[in-house]
C-alpha cells in the first residue's frame, strides 16, 4: 500500500521519482564497533552489492591504513556496475590518496557545527568554507565526481550551512550529502533542513543519518519528502554507536508506503544480509525488521490461521520479495491451524483427535517456557500417533584429531561412522573447533548439506575444570533447523558432541519426512 496519494494532504510534499543508495556497509558500517573485514571480504560484499543493485558503493576510507587503500583499490578495478565511491576528509593527502586508487567518486567531508568548529578542528567558520572549497576543487582537478558532506550537519548553524553548500556546489561539487551524524535529529527537522538547502543548490541531496535515538530510517525518509533523491545507508543498519540506517527498511519503506523508485533487486536483500551478517559476525536480532528470522514468522493461532488463508492479513508484504521465507511457529499461542500446517509440511497427517493433543501438548510447553522446536514436535506427534519410529544414532565418531599453536594452523582430522560405513576427512580452520567443524562438514555434505547457523558455549560450573556446555543449530537445504547439545570437560569434544547430535536429530527428521511424504 503506497501512501504517496494521500501526502498531498499532509503539507508540502516534494517526493522524487527515484532514489539513489549509496551503500555505506564497507566504510561506516566497518566503523561498527568489533568489525574488521579483511580485503577479501570486502570485495566479496561489494560483489553482492552490485547485484543487489546499489548506485553507488562507498568502499572506504584509503587514508585509514594500508590494508584499507588497498581494498579500496581492488573494488575499484572489479568492473562493478556500481560508482565505487572513496571518502576523504578536506586534506589534499587524504584526497590525493583516494584519487589514486582509480575509483569512480570521492566523497569528501569537513565538519560545520560549532561543537566541531571549536572543539575538534579548532578552525573558524571562514577557515572551514576556505578548506571544503578546496577539497572539492582538487578533487574536480582530478577529473572525478565529488560529493560534498557537511559534517554534523543537523547541528549546524542552517545559515552557514546554506553558505556551505552554495560555496562547494559553486566549486563543482556533484552531489551534497547532509548528515545527521550523531543521530539527534527528528523527522520534522530532517524535512526542514532538506527543504532549504534544496531551494538554495541546484545539485541532488543525500541524507545520511545515524540510528542513535532510533529514528535513521525515519529521518532519511522524512528527508526524501522534501526532496532528497540519496539516502546513506548499510546493510542490517551497521555503523558507529548504534549504526546508520538499514538500507533494507528504507528500500522496502520507499517501494511500499511511497511507491518511489529505486534501482534494487529487491529478491537479494536477504541473501546480502546474511552475507554481511557472516562476513562481520554480527548477528541479527530475530525481531529486525525485514530480514530478521522473526521478520514473516507466526505463532498466534489468529495470525496464522489469517496468513495460511491469505497471507496479506498479517503481511505487509510477500517474504519472497525480498529473498526470505514465511514460517508458522510451534509454541503456547499457537492454534490447531497453524500446527496442522507446520506438520503438513513435514509431510504428516494426523486424525482430528491426535491433532487436539499435539495442539495441547505444544500449548503445555509453551507455558513452561519452553520454545518448541521441529525436532519436539516430531517427538510430540511420535508419542502421540505412534507413527515416528525413535530416534536411532546413524552418525558416530570414530577418530578425532586436533593441532593447534601459537604457530601452528589449527588442523583437525576427523572420522565418522554414518549408517555403517566409515568417511573420513582432514580441514585447517582460524581456531581449533572451526577446524573441526569445517572437517565434519566437508564429510557430512555427501549425506546432507547442512551448515551451522548458531554455536553458543557457556560454562556450567566456574574454574578451570568446568563442564563446557555446547548448544548449536544447524539449517539443512530444505530449511528444517535443528539444534544439538554437548556437554563434556574438553570445549572441543563439547562442540563435537553438540554437532553430531545436531546432525544425527537433522537425518532422522529428514528420513520421517520422506517416509511421510512416500505414504502420502
Amino acid at each position: 500500500m503506497a501512501w504517496r496519494r494521500f501526502l498531498s494532504g499532509w503539507g508540502v510534499v516534494s517526493l522524487p521519482e527515484r532514489v539513489m543508495f549509496l551503500d555505506t556497509t564497507l566504510r561506516d558500517g566497518e566503523q561498527t564497533p568489533g568489525v574488521a573485514l579483511l580485503p577479501e571480504e570486502k570485495l566479496e560484499i561489494a560483489r553482492q552489492l552490485d547485484l543487489l543493485g546499489v548506485d553507488m558503493i562507498e568502499a572506504g576510507f584509503p587514508a585509514a591504513s594500508k590494508g584499507e587503500l588497498e581494498a579500496v583499490r581492488s573494488i575499484a578495478r572489479e568492473g562493478l556496475k556500481a560508482e565505487i565511491v572513496a571518502l576523504a576528509r578536506s586534506d589534499k593527502g587524504d584526497i590525493e590518496l583516494a584519487a589514486s586508487c582509480d575509483v569512480d567518486c570521492i566523497h569528501t567531508f569537513i565538519a560545520t557545527s560549532e561543537i566541531h568548529l571549536k572543539k575538534k578542528l579548532k578552525l573558524s567558520r571562514e577557515e572551514v568554507l576556505k578548506r571544503a572549497v578546496e577539497g572539492v576543487e582538487l578533487v574536480k582537478a582530478h577529473g572525478l565526481k565529488c560529493e560534498f558532506s557537511a559534517e554534523d550537519a543537523t547541528r549546524s548553524d542552517l545559515d552557514f550551512l546554506v553558505q556551505v553548500y552554495r560555496a562547494v556546489t559553486d566549486a563543482g561539487a556533484d552531489r551534497i550529502d547532509i548528515p545527521d551524524t550523531v543521530g539527534v535529529a527528528i523527522p520534522r527537522s530532517m524535512y526542514n533542513i532538506v527543504d532549504r538547502v534544496r531551494r538554495s543548490v541546484k545539485v541532488p541531496i543525500a541524507v545520511h543519518c545515524h540510528d542513535d535515538m532510533g529514528l535513521a530510517v525515519a529521518n532519511s525518509l522524512a528527508g526524501v519528502e522534501a526532496g532528497a533523491e540519496e539516502i546513506h545507508a548499510t546493510i542490517n543498519g551497521l555503523g558507529e554507536r548504534a549504526g546508520n540506517a538499514s538500507l533494507e527498511e528504507a528500500a522496502l519503506a520507499l517501494y511500499a508506503l511511497y511507491g518511489v523508485k529505486t534501482g534494487l533487486n529487491l529478491g537479494e536483500i536477504y541473501r546480502t544480509s546474511q552475507l554481511v551478517s557472516k562476513l562481520t559476525g554480527v548477528r541479527l536480532p530475530p525481531n529486525k525488521a525485514v530480514v530478521g528470522d522473526n521478520a514473516f514468522a507466526h505463532e498466534s493461532g489468529i495470525h496464522a490461521h489469517g496468513v495460511l488463508s491469505s497471507p496479506e492479513t498479517y503481511e505487509p508484504l510477500p517474504p519472497e520479495l525480498v529473498g526470505h521465507r514465511r514460517r508458522i511457529v510451534a509454541g503456547k499461542h499457537a492454534g490447531r491451524h497453524g500446527i496442522e500446517a507446520i506438520l503438513r509440511e513435514m509431510g504428516l497427517v494426523l486424525s482430528p483427535a491426535q491433532l487436539d493433543e499435539v495442539v495441547y501438548r505444544v500449548k503445555e510447553l509453551g507455558d513452561k517456557g519452553r520454545k518448541v522446536s521441529e525436532t519436539d514436535l516430531l517427538y510430540i506427534v511420535e508419542t502421540v500417533a505412534g507413527k515416528i519410529k525413535p530416534e536411532k544414532r546413524r552418525i558416530k565418531l570414530k577418530d578425532l584429531i586436533v593441532v593447534t599453536g601459537d604457530k601452528t594452523t589449527p588442523t583437525a582430522t576427523i572420522r565418522l561412522i554414518i549408517d555403517g560405513v566409515e568417511y573420513k576427512n582432514s580441514d585447517f580452520g582460524v581456531g581449533p573447533i572451526d577446524a573441526v567443524m569445517k572437517a565434519f562438514q566437508g564429510i557430512m555434505s555427501s549425506v546432507a548439506n547442512f551448515k551451522l547457523v548458531d554455536f553458543k558455549l557457556d560454562a556450567i560450573t566456574g574454574g578451570s575444570d568446568a563442564l563446557a556446555n555446547v548448544s548449536v543449530k544447524l539449517v539443512d537445504d530444505m530449511g528444517l533447523m535443528v539444534s544439538g547439545k554437548g556437554v563434556r570437560e574438553d570445549i572441543v569434544m563439547a562442540g563435537v558432541e553438540a554437532v553430531i547430535d545436531a546432525a544425527n536429530r537433522l537425518l532422522n527428521i529428514r528420513s520421517t519426512l520422506q517416509e511421510g511424504r512416500n505414504s502420502l
